[in-house]
């Protein structure tokens, strides 16, 4: 009893902390040790200890879930871990390709093959299709994709 016990409350534990630290290492322990508690407890005590075993363990997964998800959002710690906005901004305009296709450019770094380059005064983040550009090279825009242009040395 003391081992399973010992089990059942190691991976609540760690399950518990999953919240806190990221990468699913303590989860996949915890679930490990919830598991292993179960087998232990089919072992010992046959087909219904098992049974109750099982039944137990899913009972306080749910329970440390509810706590976790719905109680702690709810208190001041929780509050500061979970995000409650969205972010609208943009780290860069998205380039129309109508605008920038076919338009001339210098290179405000060394392409190789990105950097930055500029187009009607603007910076963009490009790509050069044509191998290595200096900086200060001409340069022309033929196509935007993502976030940024594709371009070749003229």
């Amino acid at each position: 009893m003391n081992a399973i016990t010992l089990l059942f409350t190691a991976g609540i534990i760690l399950l518990a902390f999953e919240v806190f630290v990221p990468g699913a290492i303590l989860g996949i322990i915890g679930a490990i040790a919830l598991f292993a508690g179960v087998v232990v407890a089919f072992v010992t005590y046959g087909v219904g200890g098992g049974l109750a075993a099982a039944a137990i363990a899913v009972a306080l997964i749910g329970l440390m879930l509810f706590i976790e998800f719905v109680v702690l959002p709810r208190t001041a710690l929780g509050r500061r871990m979970f995000l409650e906005t969205a972010i609208t901004a943009h780290s860069q305009e998205v380039p129309e390709e109508a605008d920038l296709v076919g338009r001339a450019g210098r290179a405000l770094t060394p392409l190789v093959p990105s950097g930055f380059v500029e187009v009607d005064g603007r910076r963009y983040d490009a790509f050069s299709r044509s191998g290595p550009l200096a900086k200060g090279d001409t340069l022309r825009v033929v196509a935007v994709e993502s976030f940024r242009v594709i371009v070749t040395k003229s």
